[in-house]
């Protein structure tokens, strides 16, 4: 019986996956021509935003393979070989304003507009009108959804997805897919207590702030319905997920393509879009994170209300970029914690007043009922001058504490909230 009802459960999550995988591909069915895809946006009052992508789909034949595991397979095989238009003209209509964008040699769009009214102060999600002019005769148009916070909203929170969000998702596709679609919520893909902690977040101290959560990965856009499908499966507050890579692998180009400075200069949009707004930044210790953190740090004094680090590896290479990090931080005014456990940053977010803490009983039995019982120590490396952070970093105190010295840890944080 037990066999049977494994065998059963990997059927229906690999019948999931499949429909995942092929989503935008069956939803262009039919067209047989050019297909907008855009993905979710962001905005204010000042500004909106929203990434996309013109492509050409392919005619599925006749509606009788509608449900069929091989028409999924066939779409997901029309998905692999597709190709972005390139130089196609849209027209993005927002709120009476109007813009027009060009399609880049892959076929992505970005629009970035100032609504000429005020957005509906009733909701949060909204919606701009897309149209495709050139090709002439497209005749092609979609909608694309937006998050625009409300009046209650007090800070915007910047997220890394991978190891920061997820165990290593990018870098090991096929086991994040198998682990997703066949264990659900119980798959050890997301951090313990990660998805509380985030709901707490958006929540903010008084549970209806509705804070803008913005998420931003260094993957190829192919993965963005998997992640999409992640944040629902695990609880996570959706919202624009933006990627800093367009993997179109080739003869030519075999390998993915760099994404240098992309994304700084994605949170640097996101900060002039939200410009009376403060920040928390999320990320890791690993590559890329402390050194953009920094930058964005020093640009903009006064606006990061804290910077929290998962530390997922005890890295020599990695102390001085933290170290760094450090140092701006502190001269920023701002607050650096150094954690390896959602629950310690909740913590911290409930004691500087970003959550409620009431949120912190949520997080602390996710964790727990996630397989992860104990709490780690934590190690904040946040300095109150900028002068004593870099004697910190230069006494190797911030090594040890990357290192996990005994010698230099904070008291456990107790687990009675």
């Amino acid at each position: 019986m037990v066999i049977l009802d494994a065998i059963r459960r990997i059927r229906k999550g690999l019948r999931r996956a499949l429909k995942v995988l092929a989503r935008p591909v069956r939803h262009a069915r039919g067209r047989g021509g050019l297909v907008i895809q855009a993905y979710r946006g962001y905005g204010s009052h000042a500004g909106v935003f929203l990434m996309g992508r013109v492509f050409r789909g392919q005619g599925s034949g006749s509606g009788g393979f509608e449900e069929n595991v091989g028409r999924d397979i066939l779409d997901i095989g029309r998905r692999l070989v597709r190709r972005g238009c390139a130089n196609a003209v849209l027209a993005a209509r927002f709120c009476g304003a109007e813009k027009k964008v060009v399609t880049d040699r892959d076929g992505y769009f970005r629009v970035l507009l100032k609504p000429v009214q005020p957005p509906p102060a009733d909701r949060y999600w909204h919606c701009m009108e897309l149209e495709l002019i050139s090709p002439a005769g497209s005749n092609v148009r979609a909608e694309a959804d937006l998050f625009i916070p409300r009046d209650e909203s007090r800070f915007v929170v910047i997220s890394d997805i991978d190891d920061t969000v997820i165990f290593t998702g990018v870098a090991n596709k096929i086991m994040m897919l198998w682990r997703l679609f066949t264990q659900g919520p119980r798959s050890r893909i997301a951090f313990p207590g990660v998805a509380a902690f985030y709901r707490a977040l958006h929540g903010g101290a008084g549970g209806d702030e509705m804070n803008p959560l913005l998420y931003v990965s260094r993957g190829p856009w192919s993965l963005y319905e998997v992640l999409d499908e992640f944040f629902n499966i695990h609880g996570i507050p959706v919202g624009p997920i933006l990627f800093l890579r367009k993997w179109n692998l080739s003869l030519r180009h075999p390998l993915p393509r760099g994404a240098r400075g992309h994304k700084l200069a994605l949170i640097r949009e996101m900060l002039s879009i939200y410009n009376n707004l403060p920040f928390v930044l999320i990320g890791d210790s690993g590559q890329h994170d402390p050194e953009i953190y920094s930058r964005v740090v020093r640009e903009n004094p006064g606006r990061i209300l804290a910077v929290y680090i998962r530390n997922i590896e005890a890295n020599p290479m990695r102390r001085r970029a933290i170290g760094v990090l450090a140092e701006d931080v502190a001269a920023a005014g701002s607050i650096l914690l150094l954690a390896a456990d959602s629950f310690a940053m909740a913590k911290h977010a409930a004691d500087k007043g970003f959550i409620s803490p009431r949120a912190l009983s949520g997080v602390l039995a996710e964790r727990m009922r996630e397989g992860e019982p104990e709490l780690r120590a934590t190690r904040s490396i946040w300095r109150p001058t900028p002068a004593a952070a870099h004697e910190a970093v230069e006494q190797g105190s911030l090594a040890e504490k990357l290192e996990g010295n005994n010698a230099d840890r904070q008291k456990d944080i107790s687990p009675q909230v």
